[in-house]
């Protein structure tokens, strides 16, 4: 278990920046089957002022100047047009192909991570036992003294495993966001569409699967950001061996 779970993270560390890469190819979001501007909902672009780039988010009618944090990338007087700077995308530099390589190749590791996660929980038992809340934790009252123990950053002791919030923002990553990017990103290949249409036809179109797409990323990265926020919040050194070698070895 513990190496399907370093699978999965390296696969979604690379997914995000390379998934940037592509993003970045046609920064604009739309609903339904095709690009048309009038579904548009969302887009990151930049135009020129004097001699500078002014970065802009357009979201639905309204829009918001974003320079400095999107819209373009690199030192002054050598500014590009980029919808996500340099600095986060893989590779660094404009190459929809490349981008398209490493996605591929990292989706290959997610999948292998993620097949080895199910099999093994699941013959195990362990991922009802570990990820299932019990009855116990729903009552009215831990679910408000867990609450409250996340609010004050008093967290309870590793060896007792994971709390509520904990089991439920799993069981989200595991049982809704990873399929939800699976058969999203399976709905927008031309190939895997033109075979089993059906894939695309679950979010409306295959523009409505690559916002779903997107707004999956950005769920998985804000999970990622908590993820490594608690860590570090709450005995980091100690957390990190329990993850990496497991209870019996943690001597601390």
């Amino acid at each position: 278990m513990r190496l399907a779970h370093v699978l999965i993270a390296a696969g979604v560390l690379l997914l995000l920046p390379s998934g940037l890469q592509i993003f970045n190819a046609h920064p604009t979001l739309y609903t339904g089957e095709t690009s048309a501007r009038e579904q548009a909902w969302l887009q990151i672009g930049s135009r020129e002022r004097g001699e500078s780039l002014t970065g802009y988010l357009r979201l639905g009618g309204r829009e918001m100047e974003t320079t400095g944090v999107l819209g373009w990338s690199g030192p002054a007087g050598e500014r590009e047009k980029r919808a996500f700077p340099a600095w986060t995308t893989l590779p660094s530099y404009p190459s929809l192909a490349t981008g398209r390589n490493w996605h591929l190749a990292a989706a290959w590791l997610l999948g292998l991570g993620l097949g080895v996660y199910l099999v093994v929980g699941l013959a195990s038992g362990r991922l009802a036992s570990v990820l299932a809340p019990t009855r116990e934790m729903l009552r009215p009252r831990a679910v408000l003294a867990d609450l409250v123990g996340h609010l004050t950053l008093r967290f309870p002791p590793a060896e007792q495993g994971y709390n509520l919030l904990q089991r439920l923002a799993y069981l989200a990553v595991v049982a809704v966001a990873l399929p939800l990017m699976i058969v999203s990103g399976l709905a927008m290949s031309p190939a895997v569409h033109a075979a089993a249409p059906w894939t695309g036809d679950l979010f409306g179109g295959r523009q409505s699967a690559r916002s779903a797409h997107f707004l999956g990323a950005l769920a998985l990265a804000l999970f990622f950001l908590v993820h490594m926020a608690m860590l570090v919040l709450h005995q980091p050194l100690r957390r990190l061996r329990l993850m990496t070698f497991g209870p019996g070895k943690d001597r601390s």
